[in-house]
């Protein structure tokens, strides 16, 4: 099957609106007409179904959690770029998209990527308009902050909290509609498969959390915001219950799965602390808008400080290492995050970290502390000179910036980040790859679609910090809307579907023995078991920088597992209840198709780009000496892998990545 991306010809400046003027639409009195399934509430999941039963549609909204509030977009703390230019410093639609495809390090679609950028002016004014407290300058402006990969400022925050705040503004325009009639709400809901019918997708079975009943739900089209799929390493930052299985039962029954190998690492986050952990925790990538990151530079200290004897806040500053401004002084400790996670990654691997575990850097607003205090001194005609009120000054200032991300710190650490450095290291955060969609955001299957984070289409090989909003936004509020009617203006005289087919019935009989053999095998070991094994092989050998012979054993470490644990999972209690391990059961399941996969996609990938670093793949000199080294000639394309049962035997596609509008060049940040 060839890959038709289905990109508009002509200016990419303007295809997007050449392309709505073009497009077939559905008239208001026939949207009543057709019923849409929307699976994950999340921002792209949540604002889909509120602007689709705003037009009119019929929407069926589906999340496994309790309530929509609760998806994963809460943890995006630090913000959401926009091109508004409002701070007068450069900014441009052109600017960034010019960023986005650079900090993907020139492996995503050009024409997509500029749409994104385009509509991104009007996320801003819709959350305002919904109520969203994006914080403000002393005039009364919103305000904005600069994020790592970028030389200006285009990151519109509320505190350290912007993806609640922004799930509250989808959420109560979601609950308006439900309580219009438009949305109908399935709380505690995961889908398990989905249907297809004379080629098309045409609903879904899902199973109700809580009785165990297993359901049938049609529909015209079928959209997925279902998320990432970080959690395939067991340790990362996503929430516990965010999984693939969505997206991956979607590609079982035909959607390609692209660019699995794409893996954001965050640079900041809280260091491991032992085997007991179940998940990480994220400190915002705004705090390095103000903190400093460093390393001791003589190995005394770091020993010094690993046994208690120094404290980090006394090391004189010519003993200290600021090595991303030593290596980049351009971005300084803005660079994108592959760059500053792997930066980290090196110094900790020559020894220099400073937790116990030796896998921590310092995070550091002493000077920025100082910096603003002094700012306000004068502001305020106080003494710039006092040490104690600079101080005081300058921790109201962070405190208004990042108050909730450094008691979330001192809660977890029980450290107080405004009196000592806090340390962090990198850990699995987004997934840039996923389900491969055309530009209207249609997968391989006809009438599924795929929005958010669940698609692999704007980031490349790399996400901008500030970007995952976004593009959340923009696929559910601006994108998806337009395009699912092109599609459905040709269901205006189908009526309802019917879930009494064999289509349905075939794939309810399916989930159910898949659920029944959980439920009756006879092992010894624990999900979590499986899960943890899985999620070690993943971080030693596909995580941060693979290599040909680690990835070779990788592939073959997941499959032996996968047999294992079809043979020795044990799954207490029964599926007609509330089981959780149960629920578990399936998505680790479906984790240990896709890690094999994964290691599959980074294996064939024999460059270095972005979240994927071949060791095989580095600048051997000059400038860029260490840096990963990109191979455009074979590889500027997307890996969009079709199912053919055994990971090992999916089939690649490719997709050819074409730069008119960009000039593909070495990415530097120096």
């Amino acid at each position: 099957m060839a890959l038709d991306s289905k990109t508009p010809k002509g200016p990419i400046a303007d295809r997007w609106t050449n392309y709505k003027d073009h497009i077939d639409l559905v008239n208001p009195a026939n949207k009543r007409n057709i019923d849409i399934i929307v699976v994950g509430t999340g921002l792209a999941g949540g604002s889909a179904a509120a602007t689709l039963a705003e037009l009119g549609y019929n929407v069926k909204a589906f999340c496994f959690q309790d309530s929509p509030r609760r998806a994963h977009s809460i943890a995006a703390q630090g913000g959401i770029n926009a091109a508004k230019n409002y701070q007068g410093d450069g900014d441009s639609t052109y600017r960034l998209f010019y960023d986005t495809v650079k900090g993907g390090d020139y492996r995503s679609r050009e024409s997509n990527v500029y749409r994104l950028a385009e509509v991104s002016v009007n996320i801003i004014d819709q959350c305002v308009a919904q109520g969203v407290p994006f914080a403000r300058e002393y005039g009364g402006l919103l305000d904005n902050r600069s994020f790592g990969g970028v030389l200006v400022s285009r990151t519109f925050y509320a505190a350290g909290q912007t993806g609640q705040q922004l799930l509250l503004g989808a959420y109560s325009a979601m609950n308006r509609q439900i309580g219009r009639g438009k949305i109908k709400m399935y709380n505690r809901h995961e889908m398990l498969d989905v249907v297809k019918v004379d080629g098309k997708a045409r609903g879904i079975i899902t199973r109700n959390l809580i009785t165990g009943e297993i359901e049938r739900h049609s529909a015209h089209a079928v959209v997925l915001g279902t998320g990432g799929y970080g959690n395939v390493f067991f340790l990362s930052t996503n929430a516990m219950g965010s999984n693939v299985t969505a997206a991956w039962k979607a590609h079982k029954r035909g959607a390609y799965f692209a660019n699995p190998c794409y893996t954001q690492i965050h640079p900041t986050c809280i260091p491991v602390s032992g085997d007991h952990q179940s998940k990480l925790t994220l400190m915002s990538e705004s705090l390095r808008n103000d903190g400093r990151i460093w390393v001791p530079k003589h190995m005394k200290d770091v020993e010094a400080i690993k046994a208690g004897t120094l404290k980090p806040k006394d090391l004189k500053e010519e003993d200290r290492d600021y090595y991303l401004e030593r290596r980049y002084p351009a971005f300084g400790n803005l660079v994108p995050r592959d760059v500053a996670s792997r930066a980290a990654k090196e110094r900790c691997d020559a020894g220099y970290g400073v937790n116990a575990t030796g896998e921590a850097v310092f995070l550091d607003f002493a000077s920025a502390i100082i910096r603003y205090g002094k700012e306000q001194a004068l502001i305020h005609h106080l003494d710039v000179n006092d040490a104690s009120v600079v101080k005081e000054l300058g921790q109201e200032v962070i405190r208004n910036k990042y108050g909730n991300l450094f008691q979330m710190y001192e809660k977890i650490v029980d450290q107080d980040p405004y009196n000592t450095p806090m340390m962090i290291y990198p850990a699995v955060h987004y997934t840039m790859g996923g389900v491969w969609v055309d530009y209207n955001l249609m997968t391989t299957v006809p009438g599924l679609y795929c929005v958010g984070e669940a698609n692999f289409s704007d980031h490349g090989a790399n996400r901008l910090g500030a970007s995952a909003l976004m593009q959340g936004l923009a696929d559910g509020y601006f994108v998806l809307p337009y395009t699912i009617g092109d599609y459905l203006s040709d269901d205006i005289r189908t009526g309802p579907i019917s879930t009494d087919t064999k289509e349905f019935e075939d794939a309810e009989n399916e989930v159910k023995e898949k659920l029944n053999f959980f439920v009756t095998n006879k092992g010894e070991h624990s999900v979590d078991y499986f899960h943890k094994r899985l999620g070690k092989i993943m971080w030693n050998k596909v995580g941060m920088s693979r290599n040909e012979k680690g990835l070779k054993e990788a592939i073959s470490e997941i499959k032996a597992l996968r047999d294992q644990f079809w043979k020795e999972v044990k799954v207490p209690g029964n599926q007609n209840e509330y089981n959780e391990e149960l629920a578990k059961a399936g998505r680790v399941a479906d984790f240990l198709e896709l890690g094999e996969l994964f290691a599959k996609d980074a294996l064939e990938r024999t460059e270095s780009c972005g979240g994927h670093f071949r060791e095989e793949s580095v600048e051997l000199d000059g400038p860029q000496k260490g840096e990963a080294l990109r191979d455009d000639e074979n590889f500027a394309y997307v890996s969009a892998w079709e199912y053919k049962g055994e990971p090992s035997d999916a089939v690649l596609h490719k997709e050819q990545l074409e730069f008119h509008d960009i000039e593909l060049k070495q990415r530097s940040y120096k």
